[in-house]
């Protein structure tokens, strides 16, 4: 019971991080991600440094210490269903590495699903050099619809995913 309120106060905690997007995605100090392009490992939670996972992002981890694919390898049951949104071949471990934390991951994923963007173009915006926040970045890959409202609908889906799945 601890854990799952624990879930989900660090993943409405993680939304209304992410929504502040611009930020150029890295803290400050923070070096390029080791492993080459973007990728880093999720973080819903305080900076520690010190455990470093390859291909993370330094101080990426959540609080619990767990970084989003060792989440998602657990939790079976909240990856299988991820991954019925995803692209056929892709891993939900796959598709999170490089999001600051899984709350931003399954917001991107609904939206990727809920629009027809393709994945890789939103995750590319929301990772990238120059991170955007999912509202930003779907204005800027769906410039008809109303990006609040996309945004804000996916945040609620991944609010139950991450509730009912954990």
């Amino acid at each position: 019971m601890k854990l799952k309120m624990m879930v989900a106060v660090l993943a409405l905690s993680s939304f209304a991080f992410a929504q502040h997007g611009g930020g150029g995605g890295r803290p400050a100090g923070a070096g390029a991600p080791m492993g080459g392009g973007a990728s880093h490992a999720s973080g819903m939670g305080s900076d520690m440094s010190s455990n470093h996972t390859p291909g993370s992002q330094p101080g990426a981890m959540n609080s619990g210490g767990r970084t989003t694919s060792e989440i998602l390898t657990q939790n079976t049951k909240l990856s299988s269903n991820l991954e019925k949104l995803l692209p056929q071949g892709v891993t939900a471990q796959q598709a999170c590495d490089g999001f600051k934390n899984l709350g931003q991951c399954v917001a991107a994923i609904h939206v990727s699903h809920n629009l027809g963007i393709s994945f890789d173009d939103l995750k590319t915006k929301m990772t990238g050099s120059g991170s955007e926040s999912l509202g930003k970045a779907i204005g800027a890959l769906k410039p008809g619809v109303d990006a609040k409202t996309e945004s804000k609908k996916a945040q609620k889906q991944a609010n139950q995913d991450l509730k009912s799945n954990s």
